[in-house]
């Protein structure tokens, strides 16, 4: 196997979180934690423009391995679930309320996958990989805003 090849696999399966054989989507999740608690110190316009840059690569590299493991949104690839909590947190503060909550929301609209998100699946290659859990961070990121205003957060 060449070596970008594995770069590829390591970057599309969380460092490996997407090999498990128990919730592999939710354990990519969990490998989102630590990249938001890298963007601590960042202000928002960062933190915005990093989300952005992880999405050019989500879409990039779930392509790649796509064809590597010669399937459609094959469940080893998890970094669209690492993006997707990315941009639910990016509405707040990141803290540790803020983070379970994102946490569950995430999941629960990537799982329930409501309209359109779900459709989203079917775009070609990447796109249809990442897209879809993006939208499922925007469902989430909508309710933390909702949240953050209410002052639950």
């Amino acid at each position: 196997m060449a070596t970008s090849e594995k770069i590829i696999k390591l970057l599309a399966t969380g460092f490996g979180s997407g090999l498990s054989p128990f919730a592999p989507g939710t354990m990519g999740t969990l490998v989102g934690i630590p990249i938001s608690l890298l963007c601590l110190p960042l202000i928002l316009p960062a933190r915005l423009l990093f989300v952005i840059f992880l999405i050019a690569l989500a879409i990039y590299i779930s392509g790649r391995a796509e064809r590597i493991y010669s399937k459609k949104d094959d469940q080893r690839i998890v970094i669209d679930e690492i993006v997707g909590f990315q941009v639910a947190m990016l509405p707040v503060a990141i803290t540790g309320l803020s983070i379970c909550a994102a946490f569950v929301l995430f999941r629960i609209f990537d799982i329930w996958k409501p309209f359109p998100v779900r459709h989203l699946q079917n775009l070609p290659g990447g796109w249809g990989v990442v897209i879809d859990d993006v939208a499922a961070g925007i469902y989430a990121g909508v309710i933390m805003l909702a949240l953050n205003y209410s002052g639950i957060l």
